[in-house]
């Protein structure tokens, strides 16, 4: 049986995780294991130690970085450290971002937020169990959370 992580933070204003873990429940037979901490930046810890300490085959990062350029900064170093800790391990962690300024009111953030980490758990459910589907929307311009944008034709 497949053990996904589910790494999130206490900064975040909605609960990404819960969405998360609800999606992958509703659409798959996994084991989950879940690691809080509390920003962005303690994200690429818990997401190695997912997978090293607690066996997972593959984690999910989310998190919200405000909108100040600070919280940009930060969510790029947060960034760079989930992509290293994929390559130390060969496991992947899929990133879930969704900036504080990407909303235009609270109500907007918290639907973004949740239809982007549910959109990712099920992108976790095709990685490891149903490739094939991932291979049918290669080059289909999808997006998570907000409307998919759609392909430009060949």
């Amino acid at each position: 049986m497949v053990t996904v992580g589910i790494a999130d933070t206490t900064f975040a204003r909605y609960d990404m995780g819960g969405a998360a873990i609800d999606e992958l429940r509703n659409n798959a037979s996994v084991k989950i294991k879940r690691y809080t901490v509390p920003g962005i930046k303690d994200l690429p810890v818990a997401c190695k130690k997912l997978i090293e300490e607690q066996g997972c085959d593959i984690v999910m990062a989310l998190g919200m970085p405000g909108a100040d350029p600070k919280d940009k900064i930060c969510a790029h170093e947060a960034s760079q450290g989930i992509i290293q800790a994929q390559l130390m391990t060969n496991i992947h962690i899929i990133e879930v971002f969704v900036h504080e300024d990407e909303a235009p009111d609270d109500k907007t953030l918290a639907w973004l937020m949740e239809q982007r980490a549910r959109e990712h758990a099920l992108n976790v459910v095709k990685l490891m169990l149903r490739p094939q589907d991932l291979e049918r929307e290669a080059g289909t311009g999808q997006r998570q959370g907000y409307e998919d944008v759609g392909s430009v034709g060949q």
